[in-house]
């Protein structure tokens, strides 16, 4: 059951009557029924892992509790260890252990010696990198006093399942959720309509960008042996917009049902592809894994070699980029996305401009020309790291961006190029691209792209906007519903 099934169109129906119209008046009820719903939601994704994330809530909710009262040091310490290992654990086990014991293999076979240490066949849990970091954050902030530890085992359990951003986030943190779990909802007819605004654009990037793009995209990508320079680069081109509409898509559908809900989470893109260099561009790309990670990872990191000045802040960032490119999954591809990300960022901590913020084409229609300039090379940058999260193998990435290199300019590569955008693709979906850049330009100072759009137009402008997007998303749904690509990490 995913945003863009019937099934969950009917779920949450029913979910939004018994929500306001049955339990309103009672807050324990209307939690309780979230939390049945999150666990339904969950079950109809994969029933086999309902029990995992029921272990997890009531280990870490008792552990939340102990460390609160722990008087011995030591006690606390090792209660907070016992929560980390199993976090950090159950990542280790479901996500890498066959990566690990592979990896262990390829390494001694090299040496000509052969272990065959045999791998199992583990089935990832929906969403734990998710619900994962949620709970490490949690016991993180009660075991430092940033956080009174829950009592109340529904609220907690709800913030660990909160359905709309179970599966692919946001990663909220305590102090965001577990406070509107415990205060009374009142129904918001203005929030409503936002939330509804934010969840039809968020369809939209989903159904008619990102799932059009991957038609190509992975078209190119599973046969570029078979292209040349410029319809490679297409390819990588179709994936950045995939990735980024998809992802940024389900964020928004997100956003936008907690919003019908009463609840307003974490804000998670930030219109990262108006970005002017790498270090802005991941403040705005997955705002809530890089806040996480900043917090729990970078900070410690960077005051640890606080004494080796630029170098220290380097190796901080290095490492932190690079276990946010291992986030997402057992392959050396994401590893080396995440360091060459890490790298990136070196001439902005040497020139002392990692920490500066400017705002694109404040008050202007249009950006400078240095504005621009930096935009495109940042996309060009993070397109190029992206060829290497999509493709299958270190080979394939490196024998991709070769080609690249190596065919761009010449003829047959600029014909074969122009072939396939003339035959294949058609001019349909670059003009929706535009369009799509477009409303994203114009909004790039809200909090997501329809925020406020045309809301002081005309109503028969503006209702015809909203209706030639929900025409384009029914055109262009064709057959089962496509899952969201971050259902696998």
């Amino acid at each position: 059951m995913i945003f863009n099934s019937i099934a969950f169109l009917i779920f949450f129906i029913i979910f939004f009557i018994l929500y306001w119209l049955v339990f309103n008046k009672n807050l324990k009820l209307q939690n309780l029924l979230i939390l049945t719903g999150s666990y339904v939601f969950y079950a109809w994704a994969d029933w086999r892992f309902l029990p995992f994330l029921i272990g997890v809530s009531v280990l870490n909710f008792f552990l939340g509790i102990y460390i609160e009262k722990a008087i011995n040091l030591k006690y606390k310490r090792l209660l907070l260890y016992v929560g980390l290992l199993q976090g950090i654990g159950g990542l280790a086990f479901f996500k890498y252990y066959n990566f690990f014991i592979t990896s262990f293999n390829d390494a001694f076979h090299s040496l000509s010696i052969n272990l065959n240490l045999q791998t199992l066949n583990i089935i990832i849990p929906l969403g734990i990198s998710f619900f994962t970091f949620r709970t490490i954050s949690y016991v993180l902030d009660v075991d430092k006093g940033k956080i009174e530890a829950s009592k109340d085992w529904v609220v907690f359990f709800t913030y660990v399942s909160f359905f709309p951003s179970l599966l692919s986030g946001p990663i909220d943190k305590a102090k965001t959720l577990v406070p509107q779990l415990e205060k009374k909802r009142v129904f918001n007819y203005d929030q409503t309509k936002d939330g509804l605004r934010q969840i039809l654009w968020g369809l939209f990037k989903k159904v008619v960008i990102a799932d059009n793009c991957a038609e190509y995209a992975n078209t190119i990508f599973n046969n570029s042996a078979n292209y040349t320079g410029a319809t490679l680069l297409i390819g990588a081109l179709f994936f950045t917009f995939q990735l980024y509409c998809d992802f940024s898509g389900y964020s928004d559908m997100a956003i936008g049902f907690s919003r019908l809900i009463g609840f307003n989470i974490t804000k998670n893109f930030d219109f990262p592809f108006f970005a002017q260099n790498i270090a802005e561009f991941w403040r705005k790309w997955h705002i809530s894994l890089t806040s996480w990670l900043t917090e729990y990872v970078f900070t410690p990191l960077n005051i640890a070699f606080r004494d080796y000045g630029k170098m220290g802040v380097i190796l901080a960032i290095i490492i932190n980029i690079t276990i946010m490119g291992v986030w997402h999954g057992a392959n050396w591809n994401y590893v080396l996305f995440g360091f060459l990300h890490g790298c990136y960022f070196i001439p902005l901590i040497l020139s002392g401009t990692m920490n500066k913020k400017k705002k694109i084409a404040k008050n202007k229609l249009l950006p400078s020309f240095r504005e621009f300039i930096n935009v495109m090379g940042t996309f060009t940058l993070v397109m190029l790291t992206f060829i290497i999260f999509r493709a299958g193998t270190i080979r394939h990435a490196f024998t991709y961006l070769s080609k690249i290199f190596l065919t761009l300019f010449t003829k047959t590569s600029v014909v074969e190029g122009w072939n396939f955008v003339y035959w294949k693709i058609g001019f349909a979906l670059p003009l929706l691209l535009i369009f799509f850049l477009f409303i994203e330009w114009i909004g790039r100072e809200q909090h997501y792209a329809m925020a406020h759009l045309g809301l002081k137009w005309h109503k028969l402008i503006r209702w015809a906007m909203y209706y030639s997007i929900i025409l384009l998303i029914l055109y262009y749904i064709d057959g089962p519903e496509k899952q969201f690509i971050y259902f696998q990490f």
